[in-house]
């Protein structure tokens, strides 16, 4: 596994860096950020603000250790933190390694921002699928568990945090979001817009949802195309692979199946601004008008193109996932009714724990993640919770924009002949 052996250089910018002391299980890592931290006059994204419609089921009630404990049964892990110091409580085997990586992720929030978390106790979920239903909390204070998990949908509560992958996804070599985004970045330069295949490429384990496994019908075939190119790739043999965040930055219209399912940055993109949306009861003719539209209006595809890449390049940003989570705990543990304690049988975890018994490229990515400084500045400026009327002028929006792709489709298909080939 080979052994860190530098605990402490110093930067370019004359700030101490800090490496992994292998295998000692604790480091001289600073407690506190520097008393010459800077505090920038920056707004956090405008995606923030769901941190406090995620959380508003809890703002009158608090959050009461019973009902941490009625999510016990649904979640992976128990996440402590005390003191600054982290405590996990494993509770089920995660898939892959979820949970590790998303363990490996909140000590690295404590290392950009030693000293700044509050004491805070939290139950994860690390499945895909919402699983905290609101039908079953209709009342208001209610109590629904607060558990974390990495998606949630309207007809659910589940609290939405930054997934695994951001900090590698070793089974699929997926490396740290900070270094996919820039290699991102760099091969949107080598191929101009109008160089790029007219065809919806799309590639993934169609066995995650069913709305994926239909999805390859659309894909091309002796009797028609699509213009669809759909790969299937299964997770026991994936060399690699490309989620939705990764597609979402390639500087091409986006085409988006319309799904009940939001991660914690997709509520701030717009149909029509970052993605043209895709039906997902006639995936297929739908996918086809897409490409036929995005191939006969040039200019505007390629401007919701590059909106999209704007919107992943500068507000997804590595700093401002640290800065959801940050804002997101924070809030969270203002709202807790207890005192954290660490349970029996937890056990204290560390970059130095975590990371120095690991081989290979599961290591290979911590390091690549490794957060090796305090932040020189404090996070980004937490917005305010929308107002009611700016919710629903939201929602009715990016409704208008969509019921607008289907009024264009309609009349499309109304004018071309549509093959009775499935959707």
């Amino acid at each position: 596994s080979g052994v860190v052996s530098i605990s402490l250089v110093k930067t370019s910018r004359r700030q101490e860096e800090f490496l992994l002391r292998c295998p000692s299980p604790t480091a001289d890592y600073p407690t506190r950020q520097n008393k010459a931290t800077q505090a920038w006059n920056r707004s956090c994204p405008s995606y923030f603000r769901w941190i406090h419609e995620d959380l508003r089921h809890w703002k009158e009630s608090g959050i009461t250790r019973e009902m941490v404990e009625r999510g016990r049964r649904k979640a992976d892990f128990r996440l402590v933190i005390v003191g600054g110091r982290v405590y996990v409580d494993k509770y089920r085997p995660a898939i892959q390694t979820r949970d590790v990586y998303t363990q490996w992720g909140i000590l690295q929030l404590l290392r950009l921002y030693p000293g700044s978390l509050p004491d805070l106790e939290l139950l994860f979920d690390c499945d895909d699928r919402p699983r905290v239903l609101a039908k079953d909390f209709p009342r208001p204070n209610s109590g629904p568990p607060p558990l974390f998990r990495y998606c949630s949908d309207g007809a659910s509560l589940d609290l939405v945090f930054p997934d695994w992958s951001f900090w590698g996804w070793a089974e699929t070599n997926i490396r740290p979001w900070k270094n996919v985004l820039e290699d991102i970045k760099q091969g949107n330069k080598r191929r101009k817009w109008k160089d790029r295949e007219p065809y919806a490429y799309w590639r993934g384990n169609p066995n995650v949802a069913p709305t994926r496994g239909d999805l390859l019908k659309c894909n091309l075939s002796d009797n028609y195309d699509w213009n669809a190119r759909l790969f299937k790739i299964y997770i026991q043999g994936w060399a690699w692979s490309v989620s939705e965040k990764y597609i979402l930055a390639c500087n091409s219209m986006v085409l988006y199946v319309r799904s009940a399912y939001h991660d914690f940055f997709s509520r701030g993109m717009s149909p029509l601004q970052h993605y043209w949306p895709i039906r997902d009861n006639t995936k297929c003719s739908s996918l086809k008008y897409a490409v036929e539209w995005g191939n006969n209006h040039s200019e505007e595809a390629q401007g919701i193109g590059e909106a999209g890449s704007r919107y992943v390049f500068e507000e997804m940003k590595m700093e401002f996932v640290y800065d959801y989570m940050f804002h997101l705990l924070t809030e969270y543990a203002k709202l807790l009714r207890f005192k954290p304690t660490v349970p029996p049988g937890a056990v204290e975890v560390s970059p130095e724990t975590m990371a120095c018994h690991q081989n290979g490229t599961y290591k290979k990515f911590m390091m690549e993640s490794l957060v090796r400084s305090p932040s020189d500045s404090v996070p980004c400026n937490l917005p305010p919770a929308f107002d009611p009327n700016e919710l629903r002028d939201f929602w009715d929006g990016n409704d208008k924009s969509i019921k607008r792709v289907e009024a264009w489709e309609d009349e499309y298909w109304r004018t071309h002949p549509k093959p009775n080939l499935g959707s």
